[in-house]
């Protein structure tokens, strides 16, 4: 019955750790009275509360919901449990899982960033999300929309692994936002999970989600902000990262950017600048060592990416040549060839003139 205890609506990690020490047993809470609970340092209204509570469940009643949904409770001290997740100051003492939990250790990353996001942070997800994939990286994030729900599309397409930690519960139809429950399935199916410290029947509040932000931070070694105006749930994640002793790291932005004006703030303060997937590697002090790929699959570009290199060669050609034969909007010309640059396919060559860069 100890697995169970989540599903009483007021069990936080506090009550629990205090009826940890309090009972020889974790077990035994479960049959414990009143005064037992107070006794524990529970308040008094609670321990009534849990008691009347209790009286009315079935260990059958509660596993059979579990059962039924394919959802398996992981207790802390599991070895499946994500061993850097434990080492947070409080960690979920029970975790619902949907999946397989993959090895998070050392290759993994959480990616945050805003739900209504730029064409460039587009592309910057895509572009560093698919070679850290190619690297051996497991992807993290919170399966919201927008920058999040990037994040685990393209680990997928990129033929990796992704977990996603939620603010509600990880029951297929009770996963929020709907418009991602698919994405979530497919996380499953291609060998990720996702995961929550909330059980089913549970409804998502405005609290459950920053709570959600913790689980993100503290699961990995390191976690990237891809764009973040002031005010975005992004930051909240990155202050527990650094509360937690792990990496905060941003891409940089331009000083206009309304989007990006909160990573710009992180990278004023402590957080390291990212503008390739090597300089991650380079942060967290891992071999730069791609896994065996294909040329054809590593040199992978858009439609849009094509259009650009076909309009260049190893002679420097003016921004302006380059937006006039490829036909795409200068914005975006001028989004995907810093992208281009960043991956290290064309340099600069001064004077917005640049050239196919022939390793």
């Amino acid at each position: 019955m100890f697995l169970l205890l989540p599903f009483f609506p007021k069990i936080t990690y506090s009550r629990f750790k205090k009826a940890v020490n309090y009972f020889l047993n974790p077990e035994d809470i479960w049959s414990a009275e009143i005064s037992d609970l107070i006794t524990a340092g529970w308040e008094e209204n609670v321990a009534e509360e849990f008691v009347t509570w209790k009286d009315k469940q079935t260990k059958e009643k509660l596993q059979e919901i579990l059962d039924k949904e394919n959802i398996r409770a992981i207790k802390i001290d599991d070895a499946e449990y994500p061993t850097l997740l434990k080492e947070i100051k409080d960690p979920p003492f029970v975790l619902f899982v949907r999946g397989k939990i993959p090895s998070f250790i050392p290759r993994s990353i959480s990616v945050v960033g805003t739900r209504k996001h730029s064409i460039y942070a587009k592309i910057a997800v895509q572009t560093i999300v698919t070679d850290l994939v190619k690297r051996g990286f497991v992807i993290v994030s919170g399966l919201a929309l927008g920058i999040d729900a990037l994040a685990h599309e393209y680990a997928l397409k990129a033929g990796g692994k992704t977990v996603a930690f939620l603010g509600s519960s990880v029951v297929q139809k009770e996963i929020y936002p709907v418009n991602n429950q698919k994405l979530a399935e497919e996380i499953v199916a291609n060998g990720g999970a996702v995961i929550s410290e909330y059980p089913p029947g549970f409804e998502p509040t405005l609290y459950s989600f920053p709570m959600r932000n913790r689980l993100i931070a503290g699961s990995t070694p390191g976690t990237l902000v891809i764009e973040a105006p002031n005010g975005s749930g992004s930051l909240i994640t990155a202050e527990n990262a650094k509360e937690y002793s792990r990496v905060v790291m941003c891409l940089p932005h331009p000083i206009n950017s309304v989007f990006g004006a909160g990573g710009n703030l992180l990278l004023k303060k402590d957080a390291k600048i990212v503008l390739k997937s090597e300089d991650i590697l380079e942060i967290l002090n891992l071999n730069l060592a791609v896994k065996e790929v294909t040329k054809q699959t590593v040199m992978n570009f858009s439609s849009d990416e094509e259009k650009i290199l076909n309009t260049l060669s190893t002679e420097p050609k003016n921004i302006d040549f380059i937006i006039r034969e490829s036909g795409l909007p200068a914005p975006q010309v001028s989004t995907l060839m810093v992208l281009l640059e960043m991956r290290g396919i064309i340099k600069n060559a001064g004077n917005m003139n640049f050239y196919k860069n022939i390793v």
